[in-house]
């Protein structure tokens, strides 16, 4: 006797699948991030992130232009510049790369896409850390604050929508919301990386950005080992004033991502970081897995988990496979 609870009666075509589909990726749920170098003349591939490049003010211009055509929800900017000093003066230049990127972005693109801005210190440093450090090294909290309020304020003047800290600095977010609302900036809104993790996939992202980093960021940063810590940052973060808040990286930490999806009362989101572009790129390079299909299960599994907003660097050619 056959039972009568058959749930393969609704797998049976691709038309039943989709009707009782309980998880979809649309393009605007996708955010691509994006880094503009300063002094290049042509796009630079970035080898260890096949198909990613370090932009040109004008091919920034031009992604920016196919990331508002095909839907996606954002973009966000990482900047690479020529120069870098102990307190990462660049990040607070008008001129600098990155506020000259977010302008020009915003210029192209004005409020037909959320143009957002990584406010962090690690591109800009020449000891690589998100901070700036105090005399015994290390990295000063309540003076990398004061700096954040500036880069932000810097960034929302630039035309950023969205300023993105992700320093994990104690204290962060109440900072550069009071910043912002000082200079005007009431509507700029702050995506919080809330539960960022010392992590070994960020190695490509340090080819991407030129890192000087010498060590590791795991006094600041959080153990890959603990879950309960990631609630306790977001709901601090959550009561200075997050406006979205952010898992980062997302696949080995999706049982994080549930819980902070459960707690947050603000959208959420989740990174697809470098380490994790990588591994799939060179396993289908390899011939050993589906390319096109790996690419949509993982996001897939990332908004299962919880991410209202999925950043991947696949996020503009996912978003030509995908219906709007």
């Amino acid at each position: 006797m056959y039972p009568t609870d058959r749930p393969r009666r609704l797998r049976t075509t691709p038309a039943l699948r989709r009707l009782v589909s309980e998880t979809d990726v649309r393009p605007r749920h996708l955010v691509l991030p994006v880094f503009v170098a300063e002094g290049l003349d042509s796009p630079k591939p970035i080898a260890s992130m096949p198909g990613v490049v370090q932009h040109t003010r004008e091919t920034l211009r031009k992604a920016a232009a196919e990331a508002a055509s095909v839907g996606l929800g954002g973009i966000m900017l990482f900047g690479v510049p020529s120069r870098h000093d102990a307190t990462g003066s660049g990040a607070v230049d008008p001129d600098g790369i990155l506020n000259v990127g977010l302008r020009e972005v915003r210029e192209e693109v004005g409020d037909a896409l959320p143009v957002m801005a990584d406010t962090c210190l690690d591109e800009f440093t020449d000891h690589g850390h998100c901070g700036v450090l105090a005399p015994d090294g290390s990295v000063d909290n309540d003076a990398t604050l004061e700096v954040y309020a500036e880069m932000a304020v810097a960034q929302a003047d630039a035309g950023a929508h969205v300023v993105a800290p992700s320093g994990m600095m104690d204290g962060q977010v109440g900072r550069i919301r009071s910043a912002l609302d000082a200079a005007g900036h009431v509507d700029t809104a702050i995506l919080a990386y809330s539960a960022k993790y010392a992590s070994a996939f960020y190695g490509p992202f340090r080819e991407a950005v030129d890192s000087q980093l010498q060590g590791d960021r795991r006094t600041y940063q959080q153990d890959p080992a603990n879950a309960r810590e990631a609630l306790r940052e977001t709901t601090l973060d959550l009561a200075e004033g997050a406006d979205m808040v952010m898992v980062k990286p997302a696949m080995a930490y999706l049982d994080v991502l549930r819980s902070v999806a459960e707690l947050s009362d603000v959208p959420v989101a989740a990174y697809q970081v470098s380490g994790e572009y990588a591994m799939i790129s060179a396993a289908a390079e390899r011939g050993w897995i589906d390319r096109d299909r790996t690419i949509l299960e993982t996001v897939t599994g990332i908004r299962r988990a919880g991410a209202d907003i999925v950043l991947t660097y696949w996020a503009t050619e996912l978003a030509t496979r995908l219906d709007r």
